[in-house]
């Protein structure tokens, strides 16, 4: 009995050292342990690989003993063997041919395993490639699978990412045991076919991880809580005045700057209003308004001074934050002046600054040491709550306050982030606006979410300076629309772009031309996505790992689609959307300040799409982008294409004109003069379009358009069209 409980104790002492250690040293903890037990005895552990350590941790934290399989560098590193000799556990080389087949047999049996689909640790900070085989051993098996997101252990001296993130000796590590899932796979499907199903459906469980293990913290509670990965002398922002921001010095500031900042505001204001041109200064004013526990409202100042105070009185903002050098002349001056003739203050940012005191400053450094937790905590808000309102681009309409949580924010952030593989390491240019949820979301709050840094430039017009800053800064990531990327790619040297990892359009279609010259140009891959303000704003992205030409790439993770099909649209539906990353509701002008919760949690977008087999969405159009002409829905967005086919250099809108005779018809607006009636019909002919699609006017203007955004402002198109028809005859392309 001696002699077993010796065997025992050398079997069991092991565990019970090493868990101690991890929980003394690393402060390690693991949440969601209760998934394990709903997973039942045939399960196959799948977890993210960021270090050498992470079997161990595993081994030593989760209960029970299972079989691993690991990378063979590390399951032959001297310093394991022992432990994997004095356990139960059991270590296998993940490349082997046999470890497959071994643990098909051992989940058959009802003995958990463990492996890494990535097969090796991390050497960028987001997940790498992917393998099949693991997914084969669950299909084969018929094992549940049991997804766990380790984090810590990338910034510990047994990660691969030297000079990638900071690294130091003990961070705080957790597991996150999520939900146990099983693979969903037609069984008409064999072979090879199969083995790539199970290996998509298991990326997607893992591209899913970092979403899925957010938990309900703030914005401002997840930027305070990245000191750590950066430090508190990294930097984290810079703008055009090229004096970058240490981490420290960036909380310091929007800390003091809010206690000067309460000063100005009533007690019942929860909404102040933000209009400033990208740059710190904007950006420390946001976080300030966030430290108070208040709602940032982004105002568009593009759009003119009565759509400022129109959106001023949708939100019920009595307080709009600015810079005097900014509204010191020209229209804004106007809309200034405006927004105070509406019962608006106007708060300069300079005077804020100038206002703050000692013991602002003092309290300021305080909190930029303070744990993340315990500063977050003393506000009192919550994840669901709301942290920003947008409005709408009032492409189509009267725009509308759209009113997005901290949930839904830093769920997007990290829902593209993983798509693209973006990491610490990264650096993004944000020349978008940030009344812009493209430009705010992706541009601003993801580079502070993850730890990376943002460079904020004012404008994305600066064409000729945009490619040498993009150079100069070493920026790896660049967000913009068509009509922005093909202008830089037009004005920039080969080597501008050298440094850039991801450039992704959006807002609207990317053109081939603009596609062709970047990868002839500079060797980049344009990746084109999709989103809208509702939904923080992605929907879904094309990827290095997800990509189709022509469409607007997979739904992100944790993103639900369907589609509702549309009176009079024979190819195409509606995409209606749902996910963490979904607004809260609209705020409109019939009830200011009021959201309105979105029904069921399902937005519908608007827009008509189809989706093929393997989940790629490609755009047909919007909904009321259509034209019913004698009694057919008519695509202007196809009337668009057809006509960039034929005359690509130059911009061109659709859009539709009542008609007494025909209900509708199309009208063209074209800033080309080579666009030529006669040619039209045997063109369109050629792209599959009828005679109803043909523009019964073109309309030649100097420029189509526009909103801040660079998207094209349907509503004064539609009012130019109209106008146009009520003169005098315009040209006919048939009749």
């Amino acid at each position: 009995m001696t002699a077993a409980f010796s065997r025992w104790l050398r079997k069991v002492l092991p565990f019970f050292v090493v868990r101690f250690a991890l929980r003394l040293f690393f402060r390690a903890e693991i949440r969601g342990l209760e998934q394990l037990a709903a997973a039942g005895p045939r399960v196959l552990i799948v977890a993210n690989h960021v270090s050498s350590l992470d079997a161990v941790v595993l081994s030593a934290l989760l209960p029970g003993r299972m079989l691993f399989a690991t990378h063979a560098g590390i399951a032959h590193r001297w310093w394991l063997k022992p432990y994997w000799r004095i356990g139960d556990d059991c270590s296998l080389d993940q490349a082997h041919p046999m470890t497959a087949k071994t643990m098909v047999e051992a989940l058959k049996r009802g003995r958990a395993c463990m492996i890494f689909p990535e097969g090796r640790p991390t050497t960028t900070g987001a997940l790498m490639k992917v393998y099949e085989s693991p997914g084969m051993i669950a299909d084969k098996a018929d094992a549940m699978i049991l997804p766990i997101r380790i984090d810590g252990l990338e910034y510990s001296y047994f990660s691969s990412l030297g000079g990638v993130v900071r690294r130091r000796l003990f961070p705080k590590v957790t597991l996150t045991v999520l939900p146990p899932q099983k693979l969903r796979l037609p069984r008409e499907i064999k072979g090879h076919a199969r083995r790539q199903a199970a290996g998509a459906q298991l990326y997607d469980i893992m591209e899913r991880l970092p979403v899925d293990s957010i938990d309900g913290k703030t914005i401002l509670h997840h930027v305070l809580a990245t000191r750590p990965i950066r430090g508190g002398r990294g930097a984290c922002l810079e703008d055009a005045e090229r004096r970058p921001l240490t981490h420290d010095a960036f909380v310091r500031a929007f800390f003091a700057l809010s206690r000067s900042l309460k000063t100005c505001l009533g007690e019942q204001e929860k909404v102040v209003g933000v209009m400033m041109l990208n740059g710190l200064p904007d950006a420390t004013t946001i976080f300030a308004v966030q430290a108070l526990g208040r709602t940032v409202a982004m105002i568009n100042f593009t759009a003119g001074a009565e759509h400022c105070a129109k959106a001023c009185a949708t939100a019920a903002i009595k307080t709009v934050v600015t810079l005097k050098s900014f509204v010191a002349e020209g229209p804004m001056a106007q809309t200034a002046a405006t927004l105070r003739a509406k019962g608006v203050s106007i708060v300069y940012y300079e005077d804020l600054v100038a206002a703050e005191r000692w013991t602002d400053k003092t309290a300021a450094f305080v909190k930029s040491r303070a744990p993340a937790g315990w500063v977050a905590g003393r506000l009192g808000q919550r994840a669901d709550d709301p942290a920003l309102i947008l409005f709408t681009s009032g492409t189509e309409g009267a725009p509308k306050g759209v009113a997005l949580s901290h949930r839904n924010i830093v769920a997007n952030a990290f829902q593209f982030g993983a798509r693209i593989g973006f990491a610490a390491r990264d650096k993004t240019f944000a020349c978008l606006p940030m009344f812009h949820s493209f430009g705010v979301t992706l541009g601003f709050f993801m580079p502070l979410l993850y730890g990376a840094r943002a460079f904020l430039y004012f404008s994305p017009l600066s064409y000729r300076e945009i490619p040498e800053l993009i150079y100069d800064t070493g920026a790896t990531l660049l967000l913009g629309t068509d009509t922005f990327l093909a202008n830089y790619a037009r004005t920039a040297h080969p080597h501008d772009l050298y440094f850039l990892r991801f450039a992704i359009g959006g807002a609207e279609k990317i053109k081939p031309e603009t596609r062709q010259i970047w990868s002839e140009k500079f060797g980049v891959r344009l990746f084109e996505g999709y989103g809208t303000t509702e939904a923080s704003p992605v929907i879904s992205a094309n990827a290095p790992m997800y990509y189709k030409a022509g469409s607007v790439g997979c739904p992100v993770p944790a993103v639900q689609v369907r589609l509702d099909p549309v009176e009079g649209v024979k190819d195409g539906a509606e995409l209606v959307v749902k996910g963490p990353n979904i607004m809260l509701g609209y705020i409109r002008q019939s009830e200011p300040g009021v959201i309105q919760p979105v029904k069921d949690g399902w937005y519908k977008t608007g827009d008509i799409v189809s989706i093929d087999q393997r989940g790629f969405i490609t755009l047909l159009g919007r909904a009321r982008r259509f034209a019913k002409i004698a009694g057919e829905m008519v695509s202007l967005a196809a009337v668009e294409a057809a006509v960039a086919a034929r005359w690509p250099a130059s911009r061109h809108t659709a859009v539709g004109a009542p008609d007494a005779r025909k209900g509708e018809i199309v009208v063209l607006l074209t800033e080309s003069d080579e666009v030529d009636a006669d040619v039209l019909p045997d063109h369109f002919r050629l792209h599959g379009l009828t005679e109803l699609s043909l523009p019964r006017k073109i309309i030649r203007v100097p420029q189509i358009p526009l909103l801040g955004s660079g998207k094209v402002d349907f509503v004064r198109a539609r009012e130019l069209a109209i106008r146009a028809t009520c003169d005098a005859p315009a040209e006919m392309a048939a009749d």
